[in-house]
Formats: C-alpha cells, structure tokens, sequence
C-alpha cells in the first residue's frame, strides 16, 4: 500500500469516528508491513461504529414510544 493511501484510509477513519487509538494502530501495522491486518482492524471498526448505530437506534425507539404516549395523555 503507498503511503498516499494509508492517508486517505487514516483520514476516512477520522471521519467515520474511529478512536484516535485504532487510527494509530492502523498507521503501525502499515509501518511494520502488516497491511493485511489492517483489513481486520477496519472491519472491527466498523462492527464498533455498528453497536453504536443499533444504542442510538434503541435510545431514538425509546423517545418515539414517550412522544406516541405523551400524545396519548394530552
């Protein structure tokens, strides 16, 4: 992997949220030659950012049962 694309990857990580932590892991594994490890890493990543999405999703589904019952009760 050129070094040109290791920094587009690090950027898209920063703008996906990814932690500062998995970003610098990212960078060492290329440093070392491991570039096949950085598709784990990605991929774990994005499993994170998933179990994020889906506690958003139950906090967003909690707020629309309290607004659908408040609705009710004025």
């Amino acid at each position: 992997m050129r070094n040109t694309d290791l920094e587009r990857i690090l950027i898209n990580m920063s703008d996906a949220g990814c932690s500062d932590e998995d970003i610098e892991r990212v960078r060492r594994m290329h440093e070392a030659g491991h570039d096949g490890e950085i598709l784990r890493c990605l991929r774990r990543c994005r499993c994170d950012l998933m179990d994020e999405l889906r506690r958003s999703q139950r906090k967003v589904d909690c707020m629309d049962y309290l607004i659908r019952a408040a609705e009710n009760d004025f």
